[in-house]
């Protein structure tokens, strides 16, 4: 398909465009072409190239969807490869950590956190990501509002959740108590962020849900009053969802269910919602939430550092259950590249469901068309296709490292690596060109994130 009038972006002459279209077409010697922010049109070497203002040759690359990381806690890369967690699994994990974080976290260190993670996102050729952040001390300022600011400054799609807890050590959960908020508190907040930031148009650069942490970080209570204040609002919801046989077992300690019960108990068992991990739910399980249409933010690299076990994905997605990839905090799974967690979502699928279960063209689809379903923009994020967002990544095979990939550059993107994204373009717009980030602030980031980093760690 052609376009009449001049384009503002054209991406031409691609070894292949991977559309990750309903029809999943794929165009040899493919071009794309972005005005307004959205693809309007899209082309092989046998169609004639529209006018455009700028051109990028994509000679001998792979041209995918941006990838779209859908589970994240950007703050934490503040506590990188921290020595004394890196061997803890997630309760013990969580509890070291937690006086930490609230000793000193500001809105600086938010912003420099979130700036630094989303910029590691984007080379790994990311242009949508969520987070999870649900650290609100009260003496901390406005966290959600700081990394909000940092995904406008960067140029990247940002989909933040106002995250909660509320249930601390005294009342049964795991935080200490200066880390949550009353109910009351948490809900007026969360209110407040969706009316200031959230857009739900089509394309927008900014949507917000909301995501209580967890079922040992807030009470039943507050996660059934979100559902109900999202469904008023409109927005969706994210949480932590079966994570591992800790989450089990506190769960039916706790509240006399499994967690997917207490989700489905809590009005939350809805295509409106999207959990974290969901490693341990049992095959009736699955099957309610793939009836429900209940999105899965599938970790693999976290999930295996903190030994929680290797999430079913292949029968989650069979079961109906849109499936995307999270990374996680960075201070857990540490580093934040959806190349490097689509790669291993495809070998965990491998290991667990068969070889022919999981192949790079599926794990391709998770990244992108999957994230799109559990941020509930499917036909919008996650491909290439007239219409949807003029979001893309441009991926050479220069050097050693793919040397030999002649055939099949999609499962050459995959199986060989590491991979970083030569160009990502958000919105049409150029974040990262030739491997590195085209923004004058790496440096004072890079310098400011490190102050930070060393106050949370040396004086801790």
């Amino acid at each position: 398909m052609t376009e009449t009038g001049s384009a503002d972006l054209l991406v031409f002459d691609a070894w292949l465009v991977a559309t990750v279209d309903a029809d999943r077409r794929e165009i040899p010697g493919g071009w794309v072409a972005i005005t307004d922010g959205f693809v309007t049109a899209i082309g092989s070497s046998t169609e004639p190239l529209p006018e455009a203002k700028k051109a990028i040759s994509a000679a001998g690359c792979l041209v995918t969807p941006g990838l779209i990381n859908t589970h994240h806690h950007l703050f934490q890369n503040l506590t990188r490869a921290y020595p004394p967690m890196t061997s803890a699994p997630l309760f013990g994990w969580l509890q070291s950590l937690y006086p930490i974080w609230t000793q000193h976290i500001d809105e600086e260190s938010v912003n420099a956190a979130a700036w630094v993670g989303l910029a590691e996102l984007a080379l790994s050729g990311c242009t949508t990501s969520s987070d999870h952040h649900y650290l609100h001390p009260v003496r901390a300022g406005d966290l959600l509002g700081a990394e909000i600011e940092a995904a406008i400054d960067l140029g990247v799609r940002f989909h933040p959740t106002y995250g909660s807890m509320s249930l601390s050590e005294k009342d049964g959960g795991l935080p200490p108590d200066d880390a949550v908020r009353t109910p009351e508190d948490i809900l007026a907040e969360s209110e407040r962020h969706v009316a200031k930031w959230h857009n739900s148009a089509r394309g927008s650069m900014i949507q917000v849900a909301l995501a209580p942490c967890s079922p040992f970080s807030v009470t039943p209570e507050l996660m059934r009053q979100t559902a109900e204040l999202a469904e008023r609002l409109d927005v969706r919801l994210h949480t932590h969802l079966a994570e591992n046989a800790e989450d089990d077992d506190f769960a039916l300690a706790t509240f006399g269910m499994r967690p997917v019960d207490l989700y489905e108990s809590v009005g939350w068992m809805s295509d409106r919602t999207w959990g974290a991990h969901v490693v341990m739910p049992n095959p009736t399980e699955v099957k309610r939430l793939g009836a429900a249409g209940v999105g899965v933010a599938h970790c693999p690299s976290s999930n295996m550092i903190l030994s929680s076990g290797i999430a079913p994905v292949v029968d989650l997605r069979a079961a109906g259950c849109p499936v995307g990839l999270g990374c996680d905090g960075s201070s857990s799974a540490d580093a934040g590249s959806l190349w490097q967690e689509a790669r291993l979502s495809m070998l965990q699928g491998k290991l667990s469901s068969g070889a022919a279960a999981m192949d790079a063209r599926t794990a391709l689809e998770i990244a992108t068309r999957g994230g799109a379903g559990c941020l509930g923009r499917e036909g919008e994020l996650g491909e290439l296709s007239v219409g949807a967002v003029g979001d893309l990544a441009i991926w050479d095979f220069e050097g050693p490292i793919s040397a030999g990939v002649v055939v099949d550059p999609i499962e050459g993107w995959l199986r060989c690596g590491p991979m970083s994204a030569r160009d990502t373009i958000v919105a049409g717009s150029v974040v990262v060109q030739d491997h590195a980030l085209v923004s004058a602030k790496v440096d004072e980031m890079l310098a400011t994130h490190k102050t930070h980093a060393m106050r949370f760690q040396i004086s801790s």
